[in-house]
């Protein structure tokens, strides 16, 4: 099992825009329904600050996530946008959980 987190600063011009691509890409995640990959996203109170926790239980379902086109589309629009401070990433080992991640 995998656990990446991603920490990143947007523009306050660009951070409607980027939610509106988190938006995108997690439609496609939802209609794939990986039932190995758990994903969500977080807004900072500063409205511009994202962070992005990913939980894979492998290797296969961490590659298919990172090749879905509409992902690639946002990184790309992240990146492009001038951001205020870069990719931060981050790898956790998961120890528990109050729910079951995978059934």
């Amino acid at each position: 099992m995998k656990t990446i987190r991603v920490t990143y600063t947007v523009k306050q011009e660009f951070a409607a825009k980027n939610q509106e691509n988190i938006q995108l890409f997690l439609e496609e995640v939802k209609r794939i329904a990986d039932p190995d990959m758990r994903y969500l996203v977080l807004l900072d109170e500063d409205g511009k600050t994202f962070s992005h926790i990913s939980i894979y239980k492998n290797d296969e379902s961490q590659y298919k996530f990172l090749n879905l086109e509409s992902f690639k589309v946002f990184q790309k629009q992240r990146d492009e946008s001038g951001l205020e401070k870069e990719p931060a990433i981050e790898s956790y080992t998961l120890i528990d959980s109050s729910h079951n991640l995978f059934s």
